[in-house]
């Protein structure tokens, strides 16, 4: 449950992205500021700095000011606020995540249903697929995939994707771990065709279609409902490190990805800028994973009954 109160927090804070950057920060989280000042102590000073460590060339953007109406986390090489960028950021991050689950989960129980159900040349042609998906390294196939894609548009029937729109990586990663659930659920439906009240159901004249939405998918849906906020982790891991390599998300949009990658030339004169994203994928991705380990429990009847004994 504190988990998903942090999580709560984490969406909510990322929703009022537009309202902290317009009423309390008063700035452009996507509009370069290199010639902008702001207010520190009191003092008027500019945004980027000349540099006073090392040979003192150049100029390094303001660091954490801790004051939420100027620069809360500082700059990036651009002017910009990391604090109003890293709640936009989470907004993309959190779509992009939930998104792709839910992209991921319905393919891959509908895939597992109909392999583990029906079974012989089916059930070889589908899990073949399977494997041969998973048989790729998880970020090479989405690195090829991503690098064919973000460049050009792609059609699925009448839906069209273009390039560099978030429908990409949420596509591309949604593809991606379609094995992780396809395989739980085929593996949970073979265990359910064995049991006697799906024998009973059949000894009964059950159509297969009843069979499957009345009495395998039911029992099936608790195994998916725990997968779920496990596979948001994976999907936002994904996309900001896809977004980190420059195919993910696209300027001007942002994700927790693309901060990390601004702030890469700065992690020694301003850390926080790659230091905060980092933060908050780590947060965001443990509230997710205890949130499933605590549905798993409420879900499955054997650790409730461990639990009462």
């Amino acid at each position: 449950m504190a988990m998903l109160g942090l999580l709560l927090v984490i969406v909510l804070l990322s929703l009022a992205a537009p309202l902290y950057a317009q009423h309390v920060a008063h700035t452009d989280p996507f509009r370069s500021n290199l010639d902008g000042t702001t207010v520190v102590d009191g003092k008027t000073v500019p945004v980027m700095q000349e540099q006073s460590e090392g040979l003192g060339l150049g100029v390094t953007p303001i660091g954490p000011t801790w004051d939420p109406e100027h620069y809360f986390l500082g700059a990036d090489n651009q002017g910009r606020d990391v604090a109003a960028r890293l709640l936009y950021g989470g907004r993309n991050s959190l779509l992009i995540g939930v998104s792709a689950a839910l992209l991921t989960c319905l393919f891959g129980t509908a895939i597992g249903l109909t392999a583990g159900f029906f079974g012989g040349r089916v059930d070889g042609v589908l899990s073949r697929l399977l494997d041969v998906v998973w048989a790729f390294p998880v970020y090479l196939f989405a690195i090829c995939l991503s690098t064919v894609l973000v460049t050009q548009s792609l059609g699925v029937g009448p839906l069209q994707l273009e390039a560099g729109s978030p429908a990409l990586p949420i596509f591309i990663i949604g593809i991606v771990y379609i094995p992780y659930v396809g395989r739980s659920v085929r593996g949970e439906v073979l265990s359910l065709r064995k049991r006697e009240f799906v024998e009973a159901a059949i000894g009964l004249g059950a159509s297969s279609l009843r069979l499957l939405w009345s009495d395998i998918l039911p029992n099936v849906v608790t195994t998916v409902i725990v997968l779920f906020p496990l596979m948001i982790a994976l999907s936002m891991l994904t996309e900001a490190a896809l977004s980190f390599l420059s195919i993910g998300v696209q300027p001007p949009d942002a994700s927790w990805g693309t901060i990390i990658l601004d702030g890469q030339g700065l992690l020694y004169t301003r850390p926080w800028v790659a230091i905060a994203p980092g933060i908050a994928i780590a947060v965001t991705v443990l509230a997710l994973n205890v949130l499933g380990d605590g549905v798993r429990d409420a879900l499955d009847p054997r650790a409730r009954h461990k639990v009462g004994r």
